[in-house]
């Protein structure tokens, strides 16, 4: 069983056959010089390792000599156990590839997890399909169409404090979109399909613009001395530069009020967008609390 032959393995080589996994499976292959590159070893101890793994599950990898890579293999099954919030770590922050070990905390803490994480199966899909620069076709439950075949050009993914989003160009829509990624099924990488220069994440304008808002301690709640402690405010401003693809999201995240005579009331509105028509054009800006797109011709 690898379970049990990956104990008889050192901690080193465990963590770079965990990497290697990592990379198959959410990237879609792996190099030698990968592994030389993140662990500094020798490019025969590279093939060692690569070897090793290929013994310990054969279905898992495949290698490509076409592409001098060794790649998803079609029969393959995950032999390390990682937490979704590993995954996404690596993913989006570069770190947490090692084996995946409870280790004992230094010093006693708690942190909040969120209420739902991503089907791993179905991440690694779509962050094979972003590497690869191709499209991915998915059913994809929507509350307004319920259940639809759509194709997909996908290119980022999104946090928005409580769920994950895949930026991607719909083909259904012609548009780019937020997708949830707990509302994906069957995905299924489309490999060599040709993808349109206009499908490309240079050519999305709520993606590559940059909003530039200044946040400041909401004029209606007490101490904003506190806030700006609280804020790491400078001359009593935070100064933020945001892509507009997501600035609806970190508005409502941080509980700012939007409205252009901060009129929102309650304990959680501790910051007020200081002007209001930053975030014009942005198509998000549905979701930050207090802002209507009925007030931006009011100005």
């Amino acid at each position: 069983m690898p379970k049990d032959q990956l104990a008889e393995l050192t901690q080193p080589q465990r963590d770079r056959l965990a990497f290697i996994e990592l990379r198959v499976r959410f990237v879609g292959e792996i190099r030698r010089q990968d592994l030389v590159a993140r662990f500094g070893i020798q490019s025969a101890a590279a093939t060692r390792d690569l070897a090793l793994y290929k013994e310990l599950s054969p279905g898992n990898i495949d290698y490509d000599p076409k592409g001098k890579a060794y790649v998803l293999g079609p029969d393959f099954r995950p032999i390390f156990d990682f937490p979704p919030e590993r995954v996404l770590s690596w993913l989006t922050q570069g770190f947490g590839d090692g084996e995946p070990m409870r280790l004992k905390a230094w010093v006693a803490s708690e942190s909040p997890s969120r209420l739902t994480h991503p089907d791993l199966d179905v991440l690694a899909s779509v962050t094979r399909a972003i590497h690869l620069v191709c499209p991915l076709r998915v059913e994809y439950y929507s509350i307004s169409s319920g259940c639809t075949e759509r194709e997909v050009v996908p290119f980022a993914l999104i946090d928005n404090g409580l769920r994950w989003h895949v930026r991607a160009f719909d083909r259904k829509s012609q548009e780019f979109r937020d997708f949830v990624i707990t509302r994906i099924k069957n995905p299924v990488v489309l490999k060599g399909q040709p993808v349109a220069a206009h499908e490309m994440s240079d050519q999305d304008i709520q993606w590559t613009r940059i909003v530039e808002l200044e946040l400041v301690p909401h004029p209606d709640q007490p101490r904003p001395e506190i806030t700006e402690m609280d804020y790491g405010m400078r001359d009593g401003v935070l100064r933020m530069k945001l892509r507009a693809a997501t600035a609806g999201y970190i508005l409502r995240k941080w509980s700012v009020d939007c409205s252009p005579d901060h009129c929102l009331r309650g304990p959680e509105y501790r910051l007020w967008l200081k002007d209001h028509l930053a975030i014009y054009g942005v198509k998000n800006a549905v979701l930050a609390p207090g802002y209507s797109a009925t007030t931006k011709a009011d100005s």
